[in-house]
């Protein structure tokens, strides 16, 4: 009887830690859904480039799926994971003068919550700086090699992450600028009110 008894409370407990440990990897990713879609599509995009002949032997099929792969890796990563894992957006907005203006916009985030999305930021931009990468190794082996009906794919893909990686470093530098301004503004007001109130107890 004490032996089942001990069985069960060594198997409460084990199921206690594993609890804790699944609660704190939920706590470390609040978006697991868009943590998953930011790596998926470029990162199947990449195998599907590598691997493809090794399931068809058709260029136009294998041309169109990563060209799909790496669409819908843009749309994802430029109007949604962006938004949801470090607060970042941008878009093109056309003025009443028929203008095209870039606009870059950073969320201000509060410190209760910057430990909690701590990862999914290292994932975020681990993921948009070292796709490009691998795509720019694959514009030199294409031209080495002389595959020259991937370069255009090759030059497709280099574009559409370059892009999204300009733009999220652009958000990234626009919110510490305004950052920056916010902090002088601060600390100006803060000095204009020390010297207002010197001065008027001298009064």
């Amino acid at each position: 009887m004490k032996e089942a008894l001990v069985d069960d409370t060594e198997d409460v407990s084990l199921e206690f830690g594993h609890e804790e440990e699944l609660a704190r990897w939920k706590g470390r990713i609040r978006h697991p859904l868009a943590t998953f879609f930011h790596l998926f599509f470029r990162v199947s995009a990449i195998v599907t480039y590598l691997f493809c002949d090794w399931f068809s032997k058709s260029f136009v099929a294998c041309f169109v799926t990563i060209l799909l792969l790496l669409s819908f890796d843009f749309w994802s990563v430029k109007n949604v994971t962006g938004r949801l894992l470090v607060g970042l957006r941008w878009w093109n907005q056309i003025d009443e003068d028929g203008k095209s203006h870039w606009m870059f916009e950073a969320k201000k985030v509060s410190t209760n919550n910057s430990t909690s999305t701590e990862v999914e930021a290292q994932i975020f931009w681990l993921g948009l700086i070292i796709c490009p990468m691998i795509w720019t190794v694959f514009l030199f082996s294409t031209l080495f090699s002389l595959k020259l009906k991937w370069l255009a794919l090759v030059i497709a893909g280099i574009s559409l992450q370059t892009a999204n990686l300009y733009g999220y470093i652009h958000c990234k530098l626009e919110g510490q600028k305004s950052f920056s301004r916010k902090a002088s503004r601060f600390l100006s007001q803060q000095l204009f009110q020390r010297q207002s109130g010197i001065s008027s107890s001298r009064i």
